[in-house]
């Protein structure tokens, strides 16, 4: 995703259930957060986000239980990181701008939360369904 035309794409399609399931990539949910950050003013991503989420993957066939769909340590890890790209960016900045910058840093690799998390905590239960804290090491962004 180059453009803020194909970003604002997958966020409506995402927004309205509409997007295919196979778009939905790690990529996507980074450039959805980014646009409903800075598109969004009416939405806060920390609250409202969870919720989209998990509509959308059931709307996609998918389930939301204690090891499918739905991550909460790792849905607002990824909604600080980029909140912490963005505060490094110029106010005005485009969507499109955001997200270069964004996959330019350690977190376009999808496994990039295991800096942080062990993999036994941030696959577990407790952090699919609530808050966990890092245990490796604290968040730095």
């Amino acid at each position: 995703m180059t453009t803020e035309d194909e970003i604002e794409r997958v966020a409506h399609g995402f927004c309205e259930r509409t997007l295919p399931k196979e778009e939905w990539t790690h990529g996507a949910h980074f450039a959805t957060a980014l646009w409903l950050m800075l598109r969004r003013p009416d939405l806060v991503a920390e609250r409202d986000m969870p919720g989209m989420i998990a509509r959308y993957n059931e709307s996609v066939g998918g389930v939301n239980n204690d090891t499918s769909g739905y991550h909460e340590t790792i849905t607002q890890a990824s909604l600080r990181a980029a909140r912490g790209v963005l505060a490094g960016l110029p106010a005005d900045v485009g969507v499109a701008q955001a997200f270069a910058a964004l996959m330019a840093t350690p977190l376009a690799g999808k496994d990039w939360p295991f800096a942080y998390w062990s993999r036994e905590r941030l696959m577990s239960v407790e952090a699919r369904r609530g808050w966990v804290e890092p245990d490796l090491r604290p968040l730095d962004f």
